[in-house]
């Protein structure tokens, strides 16, 4: 499939079923540029990066309207996974260049995340007060999925999303800066991603025309999802995206297993 057309269309698609629920759609949009427009690895980690830089403002431009990215759980996601995403970045360059490895380590976040959700969804907790952890608790997490996120190209605030959810956190004070999070982390793994490329050999820098075209259409994908939000059943968003994760993770231990 042609990028210019093909790479629009899945960042729109991705980006409008993601962002009602705060996840970054670069989880889904990597498997897509191995399978169906064949970009090398690593490249695929700075071109996520690079999706997420652009179709990032389209849902922040809904949440800002209405004040939700202002309170310290932003500040304190973004503080914490930039140096994270940095030293991923590094680790997937120097240590995680085979796609062997990479397609594992997709397996083994994927499936278990998407499981989660499913679980979660169907058999949720009983309602109990919101409670933010600790301030040090959440930039500790924040760091460690920073460089998670690093290296799989996600920015890591679609892995911090479901965790401080899990943790009683409210949905609606976690999306956003979750997405702030991504976003503000995503700019610096790129710009990392950039400048490794000038003194590494191989396929390190971002595939500029498909990260720039899936990004525009998650622009616009991303601005729609927000705005719909308030008319889309969470429970049937909350399956959708867990179906997807643990399908993928399934689909891609099998091929490393096989």
């Amino acid at each position: 499939m042609d990028w210019w057309l093909g790479g629009p269309l899945a960042g729109l698609l991705i980006a409008l079923v993601t962002a009602p629920v705060g996840v970054s759609g670069a989880v889904f949009l990597l498997p897509v540029q191995l399978s169906v427009f064949a970009v090398p690895s690593p490249a695929v980690t700075p071109t996520n990066l690079l999706f997420n830089v652009v179709a990032g403002p389209g849902a922040l431009w809904r949440h800002r309207r209405t004040g939700a990215l202002r309170g310290t759980l932003t500040r304190r996601l973004v503080l914490g996974t930039l140096p994270g995403v940095v030293i991923g970045a590094v680790i997937r360059v120097v240590a995680l260049p085979g796609p062997t490895v990479f397609r594992l380590l997709i397996a083994g976040l994927l499936l278990p995340l998407g499981l989660w959700l499913i679980a979660r969804t169907l058999r949720p907790v009983r309602d109990r007060p919101a409670a933010e952890p600790a301030p040090r608790t959440v930039t500790a997490l924040a760091v460690a999925v920073g460089v998670v996120g690093g290296i799989y190209g996600i920015g890591g605030g679609s892995l911090l999303g479901p965790m401080l959810v899990g943790r009683g956190m409210p949905v609606a004070q976690v999306a956003p800066a979750a997405l702030a999070s991504t976003f503000v982390t995503s700019v610096a793994g790129a710009a990392t991603f950039a400048l490794l490329s000038l003194v590494d050999g191989g396929e390190v820098a971002p595939d500029w025309p498909l990260g720039l075209a899936c990004g525009l259409g998650g622009l616009i994908g991303g601005y729609l999802g927000a705005r719909l939000q308030p008319h889309l059943p969470e429970r049937a968003l909350r399956l959708l995206l867990g179906t997807l994760a643990a399908s993928i993770g399934a689909l891609y231990a099998v091929r490393v297993l096989g």
